[in-house]
């Protein structure tokens, strides 16, 4: 009987030589594969939903062995003398799609290298063969302004304005999910692909077959999670600064966008309007009646959203009772402090059920219950002071081998005290994500990104990369967060772009820190956090007032269109914002388009994105014909042509 390769009940198991390795059907087109030395294979999840389901065909021979579910298959072949073994990756067709390396040569390199840390933890690394022509997309947020990510080195690990979700499409035809939230990195060569965790259990990831990309991204939702139904205050205007520091500051700004008839769906109110970091209230002095400011902003067609920081401040009035019951993230040495902010503080660990509840409790009694339906995550990564992993310890375990699923823990924190107050719909802002955030209602945004056109091109990547990565709902701070006066001419028309690549993104927001700044003080004259200059549709010049206010009243028409994409994201996973290909894939061209989009099925937008450009072109996708939005000229697809775009007009273009 062979004892190397046996059939399970849901899968096939392979053990040589002190190591196991499981291929199981997960979801209808996909195989989950953990590998393990020296010790059982485990049933922790990190990111998957679901169970292992039957196979489509299990075969096992003395030096071979292989799974099929639908549309993919594994082939293990012994190799190096029977003591090792080799996966590849077949589509229906019999194609290769994906394989490791050999090892069956004088190098002696391994595909799966585990190097023993203390325990059963090892720093793993695997290794797959590339296929230099292919192309790559996805794998959440980087700061760059590239899509095709082949050749490309990324740290697995999130920072500001970095959101690692390691999920990749390849142009070869299948999807690729490291289901693993150990800090590491990856590398697409042009040689090799490797992936590497800093510490890990064992070897797990997901890999999926399709005929088409848009295929291989809903796959991928169906065994991560899919976003709730954007609530109907998601379509509209979202009105934020850096920031509005009184009740009486806030209710000025709302009552004149009301006075002006121009709709604001969402007023969003920023950091420390709380005495400090971790008590997760108002500060009574400068919001002395928070319950009616909320009904007021009602009145006028708004919903409120709230900052809440994961930061407790070690002189705050919650610090003692979370360090006592175990809430809080832990250093292993030096002081236990892993931010200075205003203050000393820690992180709360979102990772413990525990400290979820608990600080629900708190987010309940001082937010929800006086009406603010939506929360703004920021922080969320956590953004510890220096980003020396193996110096903390969640619930979850160790951050080098448990850091990356933090900003979903945090997410979720939310999302569950909502839904068991009764909310339907639930969205909250977040600096971060991972596998799975989706689900907990996850908007995310690009961080704290610089105000200037270089920054502006790579939030299109980023925007694009992370719908392929299975986070539909996305946006940025219009304008960029920081280096920007409010009344510099030169920025008027950086805003002015934005804005017009805003109105066609998942969720059109208004945020930055302009400048100059000024400061504020209590009654007693001790300091607070500054306010930014203004960062109202008013308040950069009549030319760009008149330009803002027209695009919020196209977004507000568009909302039966974008309704109907947020429904098509809730049930299926398919991103708002869609990369030319995931339309288009038989036309090579839209493989390779780094700064135009799909807004859906029918919109093609090609933001204008470096200063002083009036006009730029645009390359039409083959198999349709392409109307241009403002002037009603159609163009037959497969060709580029040069739109005109004054400052009024972003181009754009219908599918016909």
């Amino acid at each position: 009987m062979n004892q190397i390769f046996t059939q399970q009940e849901k899968g096939l198991l392979c053990r040589l030589s002190g190591e196991s390795i499981l291929a199981q059907p997960w979801g209808e087109n996909g195989l989950r594969v953990r590998a393990c030395i020296m010790h059982e294979i485990e049933d922790s999840n990190p990111g998957l939903e679901g169970c292992a389901k039957e196979a489509s065909k299990i075969e096992i021979e003395e030096d071979f062995a292989a799974i099929t579910n639908g549309n993919i298959t594994a082939k293990f072949t012994l190799i190096c003398g029977k003591n090792e073994v080799r996966l590849a990756f077949y589509n229906e067709k019999g194609e290769l799609l994906l394989q490791e390396i050999d090892s069956e040569n004088a190098l002696r390199k391994r595909a799966r290298h585990y190097k023993g840390q203390s325990g059963d933890n090892y720093r793993l690394k695997v290794s797959f063969e590339s296929e230099e022509t292919e192309k790559i997309y996805g794998m959440g947020q980087y700061q760059q302004e590239k899509m095709n990510l082949k050749g490309c080195n990324l740290e697995l690990a999130h920072r500001n304005s970095q959101a690692s979700v390691p999920y990749y499409i390849s142009s070869l035809g299948y999807g690729f999910f490291w289901n693993n939230a150990a800090v590491g990195e990856v590398h697409f060569g042009t040689n090799t692909t490797e992936w590497v965790s800093e510490s890990a259990r064992q070897m797990d990831y997901w890999i999926t077959a399709a005929d088409s990309p848009q295929k291989l991204v809903e796959a991928y939702a169906e065994v991560t999670g899919k976003v709730p139904m954007m609530p109907e205050y998601g379509m509209g205007l979202w009105q934020c600064k850096l920031r509005y520091y009184s009740q009486e500051d806030v209710l000025r700004v709302a009552r004149e966008y009301h006075r002006r008839n121009i709709p604001v769906d969402m007023f969003i109110i920023d950091y420390f309007h709380w005495p400090k970091c971790g008590d997760f209230k108002f500060e009574e002095e400068f919001f002395p009646d928070p319950e009616g400011m909320v009904r007021e902003l009602k009145k006028m067609g708004m919903e409120t959203m709230v900052s809440v920081w994961p930061q407790i401040d070690l002189t705050g009035e919650n610090f003692g009772e979370m360090s006592r019951q175990g809430l809080l993230v832990k250093s292993r040495t030096g002081l236990n402090i892993q931010m200075v902010h205003t203050g000393y503080h820690v992180f709360l660990d979102a990772t413990n059920p525990k400290t979820r509840e608990y600080v629900w409790e708190k987010i309940k009694k001082n937010y929800a219950d006086k009406g603010i339906c939506a929360f703004w995550l920021d922080e969320a990564e956590p953004e510890f002071a220096t980003y020396d992993y193996d110096n903390y310890s969640y619930y979850a375990g160790s951050v080098e081998q448990t850091g990356n699923i933090y900003p979903r823990e945090f997410s979720r924190l939310f999302y569950e005290g909502q839904k068991k107050m009764g909310q339907k719909d639930v969205i909250n802002l977040v600096r971060c994500a991972w596998a799975g955030s989706q689900k907990y209602g996850a908007l995310v945004w690009s961080g704290d990104i610089s105000a200037n056109f270089e920054d502006f091109r790579k939030q299109i990547c980023a925007g694009l990369h992370m719908g392929i990565a299975g986070i539909p709902w996305w946006t940025t701070d219009i304008g960029g967060f920081q280096g920007a006066y409010t009344e510099d001419e030169a920025f008027h028309e950086l805003l002015v772009r934005w804005f017009q690549f805003a109105a066609f993104c998942p969720v059109m927001r208004m945020h930055g820190s302009r400048l100059p700044h000024r400061p504020i003080y209590g009654k007693d004259g001790s300091p607070r956090r500054h306010t930014g200059a203004d960062n109202e549709l008013w308040s950069f010049g009549e030319e760009a007032y008149e330009i803002l206010t027209k695009y919020v009243g196209y977004r507000n028409q568009m909302r039966p269109y974008t309704r109907r994409l947020m429904e098509k994201a809730h049930l299926k996973g398919t991103p708002v914002m869609r990369a030319m290909f995931l339309e288009f894939p038989e036309d090579e061209n839209c493989w390779n388009l780094t700064d135009q989009y799909m807004f859906g099925d029918q919109l093609l937008v090609a933001p204008v994105v470096y200063a002083g450009a009036r006009k730029r072109n645009v390359y039409l996708p083959a198999g349709a014909a392409w109307t241009d939005v403002w002037t009603g000229d159609v163009y037959e697809g497969g060709q580029w042509v040069e739109a005109e775009a004054p400052l009024e007009r972003i181009p754009l273009f219908c599918r016909k």
